[in-house]
């Protein structure tokens, strides 16, 4: 029997999964927009193996074993059918979710997601695990240009910029080696054809970390799937959350 991960559980209503990127937790993912989505769902946010209290198994981790888990924590905390979203790394775990598990899914959204690691993003995540490896000091430089769009940025004081460095380093999820080895090794181009719930495509416009190619892939590859584009970097939706949190409230709320 497939085992839950640790997860919080907010709000009530439908039942919604949210599924967090690289190195991060649900809340760390989704907190900007929590608040507004638990007012309206029962928002469940598993953490995945590495991050929170979820164990890391031995060896690498197992990207159908994973998507089966995150069916497993919507069941423990009482949804049969949900709809679930995912962040970065999440959104090729929600892919996986939607075509293993047709039943239980009744919508599907990725945000600043891919398919695959297509050489920009390959390339970002290999710089990224080689600098933490060796826990490079200037790691949080690098997490930052790729985080935020250039123009938010340059409105920042060096100051600020500086502070963004050291927070997005300062607690590293146990499991981020195994995480980011998970990204350059997911492909689920092959899952985008059987997915079968209503889905939504967000990508960010100034997207440095996972580029708007990689959305547009997705979104091919699902059959109706609904494109939107918001601006900002890979952290829009910490950036301005408003953008994002619309298009998913008006995908969630509205029909198929």
């Amino acid at each position: 029997m497939t085992e839950a991960l640790t997860h919080e559980i907010h709000g009530s209503g439908p039942g919604l999964v949210l599924v967090h990127g690289t190195s991060s937790t649900g809340t760390g993912s989704w907190g900007t927009i929590l608040a507004d989505l638990a007012a309206r769902y029962t928002v469940v946010l598993p953490n995945l193996p590495g991050s929170g209290d979820s164990p890391l198994p031995e060896g690498p981790l197992d990207p159908d074993t994973v998507a089966d888990q995150i069916v497993a924590t919507a069941q423990a905390a009482g949804l049969e059918t949900f709809a679930i979203a995912g962040a970065s790394l999440g959104a090729p775990l929600a892919i996986k979710v939607a075509a293993r598990h047709p039943g239980h899914v009744t919508r599907l959204a990725t945000v600043v997601g891919f398919a695959r690691p297509r050489t920009t993003l390959r390339l970002n995540l290999e710089i990224w695990a080689a600098m933490f490896a060796r826990q490079d000091p200037d790691q949080g430089k690098l997490i930052v240009m790729l985080s935020f769009a250039d123009e938010f940025l340059a409105a920042l004081p060096d100051a600020r910029v500086a502070e963004f460095a050291a927070l997005l380093t300062a607690h590293p999820a146990p499991g981020t080696a195994a995480q980011i080895d998970l990204g350059l090794r997911l492909d689920v181009r092959a899952d985008l054809g059987e997915v079968e719930a209503p889905s939504l495509v967000v990508a960010a416009t100034g997207d440095r970390f996972v580029p708007p190619a990689h959305s547009h892939e997705i979104a091919d590859g699902i059959a109706g799937a609904r494109f939107v584009e918001v601006s900002g970097g890979h952290a829009a939706i910490m950036e301005d959350p408003r953008p994002t949190l619309s298009a998913l409230l008006d995908f969630l709320d509205g029909p198929g």
